[in-house]
């Protein structure tokens, strides 16, 4: 029987159902993933772009994510990130890109996830996605490079220009649109639900349509724009991070302790 490693992102993807995901850029242990599974998401976007992580730390959540069957991502710096490699080596189940613009950055972005013939990524002895069991090359290579999750983020003017090339590029499974540096980049940083960001969902959307790909989104954290965009077509959903969750309950709990004190 060959060897399969289920990405559980990409079997909701099958069934046309939606992939939630939490941020995690604070969190230092592999609890976690615990936590987000519990507060109902498909998988953690572990954010090795804006917070202090290392490898070992990612790793080490990642571990933990695949133990109770929520799939862990990790965005890097960019499609050029030397680490690639050694995360998905040691635990990660995909790779978020950041700011691709040019569908030469995205096939950049697919050489470093990619196994040959696809991409350059290189073979090693052992992998803890399969409990480091003994598996033969021929089985765990290709069942790698099925598992492995490649998203390239939109979050340019130059990327949203060129999404249907970015789109085209074989080897990208996820085009997700990063709305705080778009709207940004545009010179609209926070307008959230105006039209200059309806007109990019819906030009990601078509791109991704045309060419085969899971369309994503983030940033914006409004419940009603969120279920419009899914109801849309949006499949690949980052709801908001650790830090925004953690301080949402605990001003909601302190605040109606001062409101009920009359303090």
């Amino acid at each position: 029987m060959a060897v399969t490693i289920p990405n559980g992102i990409k079997e909701l993807f099958k069934q046309d159902k939606v992939a939630l995901g939490m941020n995690v850029r604070l969190a230092r242990s592999g609890e976690i993933a615990g936590i987000a599974k519990t507060s109902g998401h498909d998988f953690i976007f572990i954010d090795g772009q804006h917070a202090l992580y290392n490898v070992e730390t990612i790793g080490t959540i990642a571990m933990a994510a695949n133990g109770i069957g929520i799939t862990p991502l990790a965005r890097v710096s960019s499609c050029d990130d030397p680490t690639v490699q050694v995360l998905l080596d040691n635990g990660v189940m995909g790779i978020v890109f950041p700011d691709i613009g040019t569908p030469d950055q995205a096939r950049r972005a697919v050489a470093r996830s990619k196994f040959p013939p696809v991409g350059q990524r290189s073979v090693a002895g052992a992998y803890s996605v399969t409990q480091y069991r003994p598996i033969p090359m021929p089985e765990i290579v290709p069942a790698l490079q099925d598992n492995t999750l490649v998203v390239c983020m939109i979050e340019t003017l130059e990327g949203l220009a060129n999404v249907d090339a970015v789109a085209a590029v074989d080897g990208v499974d996820v085009i997700h649109i990063g709305l705080n540096d778009l709207l940004t980049s545009m010179g609209k940083t926070g307008t959230f639900g105006s039209a200059d960001q309806t007109a990019a969902v819906d030009k990601v959307l078509a791109a991704c349509k045309k060419h085969g790909k899971v369309p994503g989104v983030g940033g914006d954290r409004n419940l009603a724009r969120q279920v419009d965009m899914i109801r849309k077509g949006m499949r690949f959903i980052t709801t908001n991070s650790e830090i925004a969750f953690m301080l949402a309950e605990g001003q909601r709990v302190t605040g109606e302790l001062r409101k009920a004190l009359g303090v």
